[in-house]
């Protein structure tokens, strides 16, 4: 049975098959990033929530273009896909959100504390609350510098990491549930239709725009397509834990994005700030209990 299954993927599906998982994580942190530093230059047009809802909406097409998902599934299966969408496309927006009002390093910091979150859950060691006190230092530290941050980009950089950490749980649910991009792509189109409000009332006409459009589907193949297809994958062949620690490089990611595209200048302790939060997310991924 599995093996039919495996037949049956496309062709895209064989060739991420072929790439070690450390390497699909590695490319979709380097994807996602670069995406979203080419994303907020679009803001100035089409603002944060007209911004993802196109992002989203041409992923939605693109995904469904390439895997045409079906319908029929068990209910469980959908209700997952759905679930999915929904985190994803909140997620997606309170991030925007974010990034509209506060440097893209800073907001990527503050969303992890979301992973770290599901990395110490339910722990009672002495050394995972070490690692949640450094990372709240960082983050402590990160919006008092002297300049510190919009605190109504911090709020909305925290709600996207509450919905990043709904997004791990759930990308591992259907990761084992489906086995190839088809419950990605549906979830996509829950995601969009979720966004599509906001996007319509924040830039109305301006998505229509051809020039927004041809970026928009750029930086949808970037922090959409491209690194959710290689994040499922590489969850599907490796444990939830060492994705985890793959995934505690992006703040750093983040902060190079936008200081190298965006030449958004973080002071040296916000560096430090980064740097904390990257350790205790690291440092609480590697000591959580071996996966079952």
């Amino acid at each position: 049975m599995e093996t039919m299954a495996h037949a049956d993927r496309l062709p895209v599906a064989r060739l991420m098959g072929g790439i070690p998982p450390t390497a699909l994580v590695l490319l979709g942190i380097v994807s996602v990033q670069v995406g979203a530093a080419f994303a907020k230059q679009l803001f100035t047009v089409a603002g944060a929530a007209g911004t993802v809802t196109l992002r989203l909406v041409v992923a939605a097409i693109v995904l469904v273009a390439i895997w045409r998902p079906s319908l029929r599934m068990d209910r469980r299966t959908l209700v997952v896909v759905a679930s999915y969408g929904v985190v994803l496309g909140a997620m997606n927006l309170f991030f925007y959100a974010a990034l509209e009002r506060i440097p893209l390093g800073a907001a990527v910091t503050i969303e992890f504390l979301g992973p770290l979150a599901v990395a110490v859950a339910g722990s009672r060691r002495w050394l995972d609350g070490v690692w949640v006190l450094l990372a709240g230092a960082g983050v402590v530290l990160l919006t008092r510098v002297q300049g510190g941050l919009l605190w109504t980009g911090v709020l909305f950089a925290l709600a996207a990491g509450a919905c990043w950490a709904g997004y791990i749980l759930l990308a591992a649910k259907l990761g084992s549930k489906t086995n190839d991009g088809k419950g990605l792509a549906l979830a996509m189109v829950v995601g969009s239709l979720i966004a599509l409000p906001f996007g319509i009332s924040s830039a109305g006409t301006a998505m229509l725009d051809p020039v927004v459009l041809a970026a928009a589907a750029a930086v949808a193949l970037m922090s959409s397509v491209i690194p959710y297809s290689l994040e499922l994958e590489a969850l599907r062949r490796m444990p939830p834990r060492v994705f985890g620690i793959l995934m505690s490089m992006e703040p750093a990611v983040a902060a190079l994005a936008g200081l190298v595209l965006l030449g958004e200048q973080l002071k040296p302790a916000q560096w430090v700030a980064v740097c904390c939060v990257v350790i205790a997310s690291v440092g609480a991924t590697r000591s959580a209990r071996p996966d079952v």
